[in-house]
């Protein structure tokens, strides 16, 4: 069959364009699925056995994994303060990044706009482990800056780093300040792209700033929040770094002070060595991650209509 039987219809200096990109794509698309979409299959593959990682698999046990794990209370503590921790990064990050989206991008022209872009995307360019310990002296209980000027009005000193409760609080405030950068970008240009057209007609019919803002901008900019929500919602349940460096326990064991589900998957598969038992907690952030993801994308897209 002649290759260009498939796509009749289709004019050959298109399909030839076509066949080169893909060309040029399959590199990197042969590279992406060694690395993403195989490990990602024999995860799933792993999940049902009893899989050490020192020694081969052992026996098939099912669902066994599964099961076990909705009964193990170090599961569930990692996926109660992960849900806690995506959901208030995600909703602060994301209002925050809205509110100095819509001051940059309508209000602050010019070069002390774009130097204000720069200052707020600043800490997006800067490697996590770096900033996490630039953080770890700021939340010092003794000698840290938040609590010398939380002092200044009055207030004790809060044990920040050696309390659960306010550790994952600390991990949330550095992960806002990290995240809403990234997405104050996003949003003003996508604020940007919307024409000034319809919001001098909401104008002319007598509408406020806010009103503007809120019946005009927000749904216009509808599939661009919808993709800031996603990628920080997915990046919060990715959640690692800051809490291993970050929120230690007394006796400094990296991480244990605020149990999170891939910090409870490293250390049932490379401190314990059951791969089979990781896996299925891989398993369960990725179900997670996916039905959150598709309730996001249903309420949304659902709203705009």
């Amino acid at each position: 069959m002649h290759p260009l039987a498939a796509v009749r219809g289709v004019p050959r200096r298109t399909w030839l364009r076509w066949r080169f990109a893909y060309l040029v794509l399959l590199p990197t698309l042969i590279l992406f699925t060694y690395l993403r979409v195989f490990p990602t299959a024999w995860a799933f593959v792993m999940s049902f056995f009893e899989w050490g990682l020192v020694k081969p698999a052992e026996r098939f046990v099912g669902f066994d994994n599964y099961t076990t794990l909705l009964s193990d209370k170090n599961f569930t503590t990692a996926l109660l303060n992960t849900t806690i921790f995506a959901f208030a990064t995600t909703i602060f990050s994301v209002i925050l990044a809205i509110a100095l989206a819509a001051v940059l991008a309508r209000v602050v022209r010019g070069r002390t706009g774009g130097l204000l872009e720069l200052l707020y995307f600043a800490p997006v360019l800067v490697p996590m482990v770096p900033v996490t310990l630039g953080w770890r002296e700021i939340f010092n209980y003794n000698h840290g800056v938040l609590n010398a000027f939380l002092g200044i009005f009055g207030i004790t000193r809060v044990p920040w780093l050696s309390d659960p409760n306010m550790a994952l609080v600390a991990v949330i405030i550095l992960s806002v300040w990290k995240q809403v950068g990234y997405n104050m970008i996003i949003l003003i240009v996508g604020m940007r792209a919307i024409p000034r057209v319809y919001e001098e007609a909401a104008a002319v019919d007598g509408a406020s700033a806010w009103q503007r803002f809120r019946h005009v901008t927000m749904p216009l900019l509808a599939p661009v929040t919808l993709f800031v929500i996603v990628i920080t919602t997915i990046a919060s349940y990715n959640v690692f770094t800051q809490v291993y460096v970050l929120a230690s326990d007394v006796q400094g064991a990296p991480g244990r002070l605020v149990p999170v589900i891939v910090y409870d998957l490293f250390q049932n598969g490379f401190r314990f060595f059951k791969m089979g038992y990781a896996s299925a907690e891989a398993v369960y952030l990725f179900l997670i991650i996916l039905v959150l993801t598709l309730i996001q994308f249903r309420f949304l897209r659902g709203s705009r209509a």
